[in-house]
């Protein structure tokens, strides 16, 4: 059996980790310079000379005397904890090929669950809008998917109480390998909410293969072509080779997601689909997941506890 390269792949190891960003004062230096590449500035008056006020961790414009913070306006600002946490909590979230609980999470960081919670939502989101404007394109494997649902009693099946219904879709080379994910909850499966994550996720020179649900058809509000490829139900239909990749990858997600997650509330779905798609799409390099994340949070305004708790609007 041929070696899977991408579950070998060498990733940040915790002695890297600790080399990088063990310390305080580490964490701080990388925060700096990614929040201001060139030098201080100062968010008011624009001036690049300042003071350090060392008792507070700020800095202090020489010109206007406005004090700020590295991680002001940032997600980091969302809790009281320290900057290390915070890097570690991205550690473990972007090393950790099934994802981890925030009671998990908790434990590790030795803080609250309500704040690891706070920690890795936060996180999640800067995942779920760093790729939510980029689209696919070439060859595209799609299916209709559900998670959660009646566990004990009640209907069964697509009926059943509590199912989130969201689109898988794998962008593939030529050769039939695959290259990125994209995993969107809608309302439901019908012709409407199809076509619009067509718009918003398909390249309109794409070409979509699906199974025989009807409302995939709207794929080409948006300008994409669409082959049919009836494959039944059951066992068999899972193994269908134009299905290969969006089928292992929700096989992926299911079974990381029972393995984890005691339960997961609709609300949050698009969070916890968006970790797994920005792990799989930056795959071949999980070592500068942590530093491209840690990136892109410094970027991001931080969400309202009140906010996270809040549903996502579905597509």
């Amino acid at each position: 059996m041929a070696r899977n390269t991408v579950r070998f792949q060498k990733g940040l190891s915790e002695a890297d980790f600790d080399a990088l960003y063990g310390t305080e004062a580490k964490c701080r230096a990388v925060v700096f310079a990614w929040r201001w590449p060139e030098g201080f500035e100062c968010p008011v008056c624009g001036g690049t000379t300042h003071g350090a006020v060392k008792t507070r961790g700020l800095f202090q414009c020489s010109a206007c005397r406005r004090q700020t913070s590295p991680i002001a306006g940032t997600i980091f600002a969302a809790t009281e904890v320290e900057l290390r946490v915070w890097f570690r909590a991205t550690y473990h979230l972007t090393q950790s090929r099934q994802g981890i609980s925030s009671i998990e999470l908790a434990r590790r960081l030795g803080v609250t669950q309500t704040t690891a919670w706070t920690i890795k939502h936060e996180l999640a989101q800067v995942m779920l809008e760093r790729d939510a404007d980029q689209q696919l394109n070439g060859r595209i494997e799609l299916d209709d998917a559900y998670l959660g649902g009646q566990r004990r009693g009640g209907k069964r099946g697509r009926g059943a109480a509590g199912k989130t219904p969201f689109v898988a879709a794998v962008e593939t080379t030529p050769e039939g390998k695959p290259v990125r994910l994209k995993l969107r909850r809608v309302t439901g499966f019908c012709n409407h909410a199809i076509s619009g994550f067509a718009k918003r996720s398909l390249d309109p020179t794409c070409e979509v293969v699906s199974d025989g649900l009807a409302c995939f058809a709207a794929v080409t509000d948006a300008g994409c072509r669409h082959q049919v490829i009836k494959t039944g139900s059951g066992p068999a239909a899972a193994r269908t080779p134009a299905f290969k990749w969006v089928n292992t990858a929700l096989g992926n997600i299911k079974a990381a997601i029972a393995g984890t997650y005691r339960s997961i509330r609709q609300k949050h779905v698009p969070r916890y689909l968006a970790e797994f798609e920005y792990r799989c799409n930056r795959r071949y390099d999980p070592a500068a997941m942590l530093p491209r994340l840690t990136w892109a949070a410094v970027r991001t305004p931080p969400m309202p506890y009140r906010l996270l708790k809040l549903a996502e609007e579905a597509a």
